[in-house]
């Protein structure tokens, strides 16, 4: 296993481009299962989730080929298997986009119920639910969904949930849609720009969606779907990361391969917090290469991770760890997952000054954050402490950054390219830098001055020699009803 040391105090310049899009490539790599023909697409980053995506299409029958110009070829050799086994599909919660298609072409799914990121509740009920509309019979067997219908009938779904619409139970009903007898219209469709590229790629093999983009879709069902190429879109979370990147680095970084339309939100709540942009758009597309300008001081702000095309819930820990700098008291919401704060009691670790109250964080900005040893619990996690550290004075140790790779291609390396000092190292004590470490034996906690121990969640017993990797597992303390929501592992 690996983990980062990050060497902090290095604002960043350069430029970097934008990937495609994660969440727009992995369930548009399983409509592969739908096509009488190979779909080849463009922008498909190489990611851990899509190399796990890719070996469990495997097991269903597609043969998936990363060509020579970086593209991905999947075409169907055996339109036999319809089981997504546990094994797969539990490092994944994408990996449930597999059962929409599997239902509509081969009449038959049986999927395990997804893993995934810890970031609280997600249940897949309103696939399921859509999915029964169009006719089919659902039931959930030791742990898997199993389906099957002789012939999907088009019908009215409503996809409303408690926190907003569902992007993949979106994706999972528009594929069922596509091959279904009739027409089927979706109300509260999700409108995300992952959710109109799924359907791009479907009407490109040849479906008939219309209100791709909005919470109203109508599909006229047809008999069969053929081969296509597609470009997927820019990833507008890691557009989002990049730029906070360079502002919380007080950076001066330009960032290509940009879709600004599916950044609204994000750039509205950068130019709250004092950060200048500078956006040209690139002459015969809809992308845009944006500067970020360099910034001395960030105004604090409130904000609220909601549905698109609000502030994503994937930017809300990278926006924490960019207020955690900012001159003042700003508050943070997640109204899309409520317990989505695990990242909190490690950004604190840095020098952050954050308490819960209910589903929002209060932040108090601080000019200094230090180094430490930290652990992320989740993706965008992950990306936050990484912000963090490069932030922060002196050294800071990142682990369990397995979760980082499976969202970001190479982020270390492309973010070392605009100056930081980001090292891959292997998760042994012996990487830990010195500078983490307190070697002397202390009397009491009492004994240590500020600069030598200021981190609010450490407690030292009497008499002990403590090592901050050693500390790893220490969080702020949390109520039992905090813990077991933040342990929650399904939406």
């Amino acid at each position: 296993m690996d983990m980062f040391v990050v060497r902090g105090g290095r604002p960043l310049k350069g430029r970097v481009r934008v990937s495609g899009a994660k969440n727009a490539a992995l369930p548009i790599m399983a409509a592969s299962l739908m096509a009488d023909g190979p779909i080849t697409l463009h922008d498909v980053p190489d990611l851990v989730d899509v190399q796990t995506l890719s070996q469990l299409l495997g097991t269903l029958g597609v043969a998936t080929d990363r060509q020579a110009d970086d593209s991905l070829r999947l075409e169907v050799f055996d339109d036999s298997p319809v089981v997504a086994d546990y094994e797969l599909v539990r490092r994944m919660r994408a990996s449930i986009c597999v059962l929409g298609p599997l239902l509509a072409r081969r009449g038959r799914a049986t999927v395990s119920l997804p893993g995934g990121c810890n970031i609280g509740d997600r249940p897949i009920d309103l696939h399921l639910k859509g999915l029964k509309a169009l006719g089919a019979d659902i039931r959930i067997e030791r742990g898997y969904v199993i389906a099957s219908a002789k012939r999907l009938r088009g019908g009215r779904v409503f996809l409303g949930g408690s926190f907003g619409s569902t992007v993949t139970g979106t994706c999972n009903v528009m594929a069922a849609a596509a091959l279904a007898d009739g027409v089927t219209t979706i109300e509260s469709a999700a409108c995300e720009p992952e959710v109109a590229d799924y359907g791009r790629l479907l009407n490109a093999m040849g479906a008939r969606i219309e209100g791709l983009g909005t919470p109203f879709l109508r599909i006229e069902g047809v008999k069969s779907l053929s081969g296509a190429e597609h470009h997927v879109i820019p990833d507008r979370i890691e557009a989002a990361t990049l730029l906070i990147a360079g502002a919380i680095t007080h950076g001066d970084v330009v960032v290509e391969n940009v879709c600004t339309a599916h950044l609204s939100a994000v750039l509205d709540k950068l130019n709250d917090v004092g950060v200048g942009i500078e956006i040209a758009e690139d002459a015969g597309s809809d992308r845009s290469t944006l500067h970020v300008l360099p910034v001395d001081r960030l105004t604090p702000t409130e904000c609220s991770a909601l549905p698109y095309p609000g502030l994503p819930t994937d930017v809300q820990a990278q926006f924490m760890a960019l207020l955690s700098r900012a001159d003042g008291i700003s508050v943070v919401t997640d109204k899309v997952f409520p317990d989505r704060f695990m990242h909190v009691a490690e950004l604190v670790r840095l020098g952050a000054s954050i308490h819960r109250e209910g589903q929002s964080a209060i932040i108090s900005g601080t000019n200094r954050l230090h180094g430490a040893c930290v652990m992320a619990s989740d993706l965008r996690a992950s990306a936050a402490l990484v912000l963090a550290a490069m932030a922060a004075d002196g050294e800071s140790v990142i682990r369990r950054i397995y979760h980082l790779d499976r969202g970001y291609e190479q982020l270390e390396k492309r973010l070392n390219s605009l100056g930081a000092d980001i090292r891959r190292v292997e998760d042994c004590s012996e990487n830990v830098p010195a500078s983490l470490s307190l070697t002397q034996p202390v009397s009491s906690a009492g004994s240590l001055t500020t600069d030598e121990c200021s981190d609010p969640a450490m407690k030292l017993d009497e008499g002990r020699q403590l090592r901050f990797d050693e500390a790893e597992t220490l969080s702020l303390p949390q109520s039992p009803a905090k813990s077991k929501a933040n342990h929650d592992p399904m939406r």
